[in-house]
């Protein structure tokens, strides 16, 4: 029988009865159904049903969805629901989440399914967790990057809404995932260095990657090493690759690549630059960059340009807050970005 799992925040209880209220009004809100299967206006009568019936139920039950309640740990006011379901004789479940779009961007849906994944591998001893979502709601899916998810598939046109079809992103977590996401290193590191991507490191270097949900703003590893051995034509002239792996505490956990300055391109290019997802939030992004301007000032530079993609969980914040500006132009769909040197010594 399900009692309730505590966080730093919040609370996640049973459904009662007295629940459906604020369900209905989750269900009937167009950010909500955007990307869910249902729509709007949502039936009153049907909340009322799956509020019934859920509020009858234990705990979870192998076949059927059960949902709990997300709601402030101090102060009771209700943020959302967690939904489960389980299968294979209980070895496999699948989650979803929802809450009130006035509470976004809070890190409530993370911290809650953060919490029950830890209760499903510890209480329930599941083998396999997994959830689905529209390829077109980034925010959903950074929830499941956050609490470790990894990316396994796309499945095309093959989740039906009466007569609308979408595609449907998977992502999964076995339990070796869980444990090493859990156990990963979340403070700063002690040292970070820019070293020679080689030989005897290279298997290493290939394997970074980001959330799926980052490629949209930085290459995989694959594209950035094939760009490098096949450089593209700039101003009549191949552009110049500069690739270091970044390495903190000897272990590498990030990438980056310039386009060198020549004579036939006039300021270094920030043309890749990658934080793997076991290591992102850690401080190193800041601290790398700070490197890589320090090699660009000892070649004689005085400037470094880089270029984003706008969108959710856009780079753009990042460069801002480290002295980059947009220039005003756009090139190949990025906004242009340029920072102005200055040696921290002169």
């Amino acid at each position: 029988m399900f009692t309730h799992i505590t966080t730093e925040r919040l609370l996640i209880r049973s459904f009662t009865d007295a629940d459906a209220d604020d369900f209905h009004a989750r269900r009937d809100d167009p950010e909500f159904s955007k990307y869910q299967n249902s729509v709007t206006p949502y039936p009153r009568e049907v909340a009322d049903e799956i509020v019934a019936s859920v509020a009858a139920m234990a705990g979870p039950t192998l076949g059927e969805w059960w949902m709990a309640i997300v709601e402030d740990r101090h102060a009771g006011d209700v943020y959302g629901d967690l939904a489960l379901r389980l299968s294979d004789d209980g070895r496999t479940a699948e989650v979803g989440y929802t809450f009130d779009s006035g509470r976004w961007g809070n890190g409530y849906a993370v911290e809650s399914l953060d919490s029950l994944v830890a209760f499903l591998f510890e209480e329930l001893d599941v083998t396999r967790v997994f959830g689905m979502l529209h390829p077109d709601n980034p925010a959903s899916a950074m929830v499941l990057e956050r609490t470790g998810f990894r990316f396994e598939g796309h499945t095309r046109r093959s989740f039906w809404l009466d007569d609308e079809v979408s595609d449907d992103w998977i992502y999964g977590m076995v339990r070796e995932d869980w444990e090493a996401w859990r156990t990963r290193r979340r403070t700063p590191p002690d040292e970070i260095r820019l070293v020679e991507v080689s030989v005897e490191n290279l298997d290493q270097a290939v394997k970074l990657e980001t959330h799926k949900t980052q490629e949209r703003f930085v290459a995989r590893m694959e594209r950035s090493m094939a760009d490098a051995l096949f450089p593209e034509i700039v101003e009549g002239a191949p552009i110049v690759p500069w690739m270091r792996a970044i390495e903190t505490d000897g272990e590498l956990v990030g990438f980056v690549m310039l386009a060198l300055r020549t004579e036939h391109h006039a300021e270094p290019i920030l043309w890749r630059f990658l934080i793997d997802r076991r290591h992102q939030r850690r401080g190193i992004g800041g601290r790398a960059l700070d490197l890589v301007e320090a090699a660009c000032l000892d070649k004689g530079d005085t400037t470094l340009v880089t270029s984003w993609c706008e969108g959710t969980g856009s780079p753009r914040p990042f460069y801002e807050a480290h002295g980059f500006v947009a220039t005003g132009r756009m090139v190949d769909g990025e906004t242009e970005a340029r920072k102005v040197l200055r040696d921290p010594i002169g």
